[in-house]
């Protein structure tokens, strides 16, 4: 699929229980806050979407693991139960390794995804698609635009 994200499974539904759960014995949360936490955890390698994440609050109430906490304003807020805490303790190694996985996620993204590069990309993308479809694309043109990216990618390449 050209120009679209490779969108990969991080964690199956109980493994992400578990981490919205650390995260929620770590500190009281609301689901905005545990989307945004672990978007920053990862650096924006990856944010479960709130179709995940709200159902997945309600089945860790009714599990008994998290309860809702009062809140000022219209979200619900929710604290890790006794029952929480000794859950995530039988399972402190497993915790541990999803914690360290989305530190890893995030220090992937930082060393390889770098925001200026993203940038650089979608400027020549949505400048050959303007010239692709809006300017008078000759043959000529369309060779020398392909000699420009072969070259650049050259250039690259050699950087090491």
């Amino acid at each position: 699929m050209v120009g679209a994200r490779m969108r990969r499974r991080v964690f199956d539904g109980g493994e992400l229980r578990l981490v919205l759960l650390k995260l929620i014995a770590d500190a009281p949360r609301h689901g905005y806050d545990l989307i945004r936490e672990i978007e920053e955890m990862t650096k924006g390698a990856y944010a479960p979407s709130p179709g995940v994440v709200y159902p997945t609050l309600t089945l860790l109430g009714d599990m008994g693991l998290i309860a809702e906490q009062q809140s000022e304003g219209a979200k619900k807020q929710y604290a890790a139960t006794d029952d929480g805490r000794a859950h995530l303790a039988e399972r402190a190694e497993e915790v541990a390794s999803l914690m360290a996985r989305l530190a890893e996620l995030g220090e992937d993204r930082a060393r390889t995804d770098s925001e200026s590069i993203r940038r650089a990309m979608n400027n020549l993308r949505h400048v050959l698609m303007h010239k692709q479809h809006f300017g008078d694309m000759t043959t000529d043109k369309l060779h020398a635009i392909v000699a420009l990216i072969d070259e650049a990618a050259q250039k690259i390449e050699r950087l090491g």
